[in-house]
Parts: C-alpha cells; structure tokens; sequence
C-alpha cells in the first residue's frame, strides 16, 4: 500500500514509524513531516490547509490510505474533501470532528444521553454577566473551558472566584483564544486521575488501545498552565486506579471496594454510548475517538473528546502493541475494523517531552540540537515535533521539540521512566526545559 500520513508534529513521527514497519506497506508519505520523519518516510512539502494540492498529490501517487493526523484539517472538513474525490481516509469527516471542535457540542451529547462527565453550563460572549452571576454561587474549585479548538491550552482551573473572573475575560475580553473563546463551558471540577483511551473505530465496531496517561501542565506535579502535553506513559491500570482512589476516600474501614472492571464501563458506558449517540444524531464516527477521562471515586467520567491520536500520549501507547497497525487503520477506515490487528506486547513505555524555555507561552526558536547521533539503545525513539534542518544541523522551530520514548519489554514502568531520561541527559539545546516526573503517578 501507498500511505501518505499528514501532520508535521511528534504524533506523525510516531504514526510513520510504526507503519513502517507494515508488511502491507510499500511507500509512505508525510505532509509535510518534519526532520524526524524523513529518516523513515518521503516528506512532501505541502501545507495542511491546501487541500486541493493533497489531493493532487494522492491522486498522482496513488495513495491508498491517508491518515490525518491533527485537529484542525479534520475540523475544517479534509477528510471530507478526500474521501468525495475517492481517496480512502482514517479520521472523521467535518461533523463527526465537532466533538472537538466544540466542546459544548459533546457536553449537551454527554447530558442527553447520559454519559458520564462533570456537571456544566455554557455561555456565550453576550453572556458574561450572567456567567459572572453563575460563578458568584458556584462551589470551587471549578473549571473554565474555552469551547473551539485551543491547542490544548484552552483549559483554566480556577481555585476561587477572582480566578474564575480572569479567566472568562481572557476568552470574551482579551480574546485570548479568538474565536474559540467566544463560547465557554463552565464545568464541576473532578477529583481522581486522568487517563487517555485510543478507540480506533469504523463507526460502530472498535479496538481500543493500550490506556496512557498525559501530564499536561508545564511543571513537575502538575503545576502551572496547562500545555499541549509534557510526557506520557503506557499502559495505565485503571482498575488498580480507581482501587486506590476508592481506598484513599474511604471514610468507614469497614466499607468494602467495588469489584468492578472499570475498562469494562469504559467500553460499555462511554465507548460505545459516544459511538451510539453520534449515530443517533445522524453522525457516524470514523477514526480514531480520543476519550479524554478522569477515574473517580465513582467511577470513570468523561473530561473531553478528540477527534485523534492524542499527542504525546501515541508517541507512548504505539510502543506498547504488536501486529499489523496499518492493518488496524486501513480496516477501520474502510467499514469493518479488524479487531485482530494489533495486541498488546506487555511491555511498558515512558515519553519525556523536550520544550523550549517559556513554552506554552512566547519562546524563542532557532537553536542547534546536539546528541541526536549519541541515543544508541535501540529501544529509545525520539521523535521530531518543533524541529527544522538547516544546512545539515537539526534546529529547534517550535514549543514542544521532540518526544523521547522509551520501550521496555516487561510492564515495569520505573525501568522504562530510566530509559527515557538517561537518552535525555545526552540532548542539548538552549532553553532546553523537561518535566522530571514523568509517570511517577504510576510509581
């Protein structure tokens, strides 16, 4: 098969790479990749919005399978584009992608068909004094989620109402978030830990992914803004999760624990529910669902839906699976997804984010990355986000820089935690910036 894979981030490096390693696979294409990917795949120099020139491209190619990568060309309708001109896609078409694009679309989903997330309410720009009033009775902390799409940094956790005040008017005042912020979900705050699922879906049959977990604020113990994602790790046991959250709430000793398989209400109560819903609402989802989830002490509830590969969480989860991946999407893409494709390997693995100093906020860029060549255990990957290469030196040319992923072959998450940072202390470049925490929540 000719795959051609869109994006130009750490997630598409992660994505190429395992593909590469399909026996299906004859060519496999980036647009319009990065550093990183041009070492396993053939870049081509095509920015994401220009649809007619991809298209182009596919066709005079013979692509038989496009994977998009990010959000915003999935929000903005390419895989409609593409599969109306006969080109196959994994990823959603422009009205599936709103459970994204607006988060107050997939909160009214949630409420109407009772899938489980934190109790809400939505405002609009007109509206500010009476999300004003609403947050003058509101119990905190609380949360003030920016609607559109907002890289990740749309979210503010807001410990009191002076905080909750400055946040409404960074979206309806400053415009912080242009037209994403001139609709906000203000939302319950939920206690207990964070945890990502992959469904890779046809729109009613899915395979779900080893679960991960993300660290999205920029500081060890998650502390200050939030980011598009500092490091990940996989898998993630939500059972032993909500065991403990459980235990450490308990407030009788002799209250006994759930027995309850709280993968099993994640398939039954909010995979298939999501699924279900969106085809009641006439919208089919094809592609990868991302549910965005927070284990507590009553089970797992929904925090947000995307509408692809969480970044960095795949740069993680891809390391911990066998078989066929192209198989997976190719299958998925085409109507009947083969739940066969791919297992999970037992082994563990730990992503570590390189950031620029100053990121999520200004940076500077343009700085020369050294010790790429000196990463000589095979079974630590780094993978290319915000880089550039200038005359034969790799430079840096965005917040997050690369993604250092480590596999281990046994479910020992200390060990893979080692790997990633002893390949990261052989990196350099100025302003060079790194969580040191990464997956202790598992430890």
């Amino acid at each position: 098969m000719n795959v051609a894979v869109i994006g130009s981030g750490g997630r598409e490096h992660a994505l190429a790479y395992k593909l590469s390693q399909s026996k299906l696979l004859n060519n496999i294409f980036v647009i319009p990749g990065n550093p990183g990917t041009k070492s396993i795949a053939t870049n081509i120099a095509i920015e994401l919005d220009d649809f007619e020139n991809i298209l182009k491209f596919c066709n005079e190619n013979k692509i038989e399978l496009v994977i998009i990568g990010p959000e915003m060309p999935l929000v903005k309708g390419l895989a409609d584009y593409l599969r109306e001109n006969n080109v196959n896609v994994f990823g959603p078409n422009k009205n599936a992608a709103i459970i994204e694009g607006d988060k107050s679309f997939s909160k009214s989903l949630m409420r109407k068909y009772e899938i489980p997330t934190a109790e809400y309410e939505i405002f609009n720009s007109k509206q500010i004094d009476e999300a004003l009033h609403y947050l003058k009775t509101s119990t905190y902390p609380i949360v003030i989620k920016a609607s559109g799409l907002a890289a990740g940094k749309g979210v503010s956790i807001c410990k009191d109402y002076l905080q909750a005040e400055n946040a409404i008017n960074l979206c309806f005042t400053d415009k912080k978030f242009g037209e994403s912020g001139d609709k906000i979900v203000i939302e319950e705050f939920l206690e207990g830990s964070e945890v990502s699922i992959f469904a890779i879906t046809d729109g009613t049959d899915f395979v779900l992914l080893p679960p991960s977990q993300d660290h999205k604020q920029i500081f060890n113990g998650d502390k200050g803004e939030n980011t598009g994602g500092m490091g990940a790790y996989s898998p993630v046991s939500v059972d032993k999760l909500f065991h403990n959250i459980v235990a450490n709430r308990k407030t009788d000793l002799n209250d006994e624990i759930p027995n309850t398989s709280i993968m099993t209400e994640i398939e039954e109560k909010i995979v298939k529910k999501t699924l279900s819903a969106m085809k009641t609402e006439g919208i089919e989802f094809n592609g990868c669902l991302y549910c965005g989830l927070m284990i507590t002490e009553t089970g797992p509830k929904v925090i947000e839906y995307n509408c692809r590969f969480g970044d960095p969480e795949i740069q993680a989860v891809l390391r911990t699976i066998d078989g066929d991946f192209l198989e997976l999407l190719n299958s998925a893409a085409k109507g009947k997804v083969n739940k066969n494709s791919v297992h999970y390997n037992g082994g563990a693995s730990v992503c570590v984010v390189a950031a620029s100093d100053g990121y999520p906020n200004k940076y500077r860029k343009g700085f020369e990355i050294s010790g790429l060549e000196n990463i000589d255990n095979p079974d630590v990957i780094v993978f290319h986000a915000g880089t550039k290469e200038s005359d034969g030196k790799i430079l840096t040319d965005g917040g997050r820089v690369l993604s250092v992923s480590s596999f281990y072959n046994k479910n020992d998450i200390s060990k893979a935690k080692s790997m990633s940072y002893e390949a990261l202390s052989k990196i350099k470049f100025e302003g060079m910036y790194f969580r040191t925490d990464i997956s202790d929540k598992a430890l």
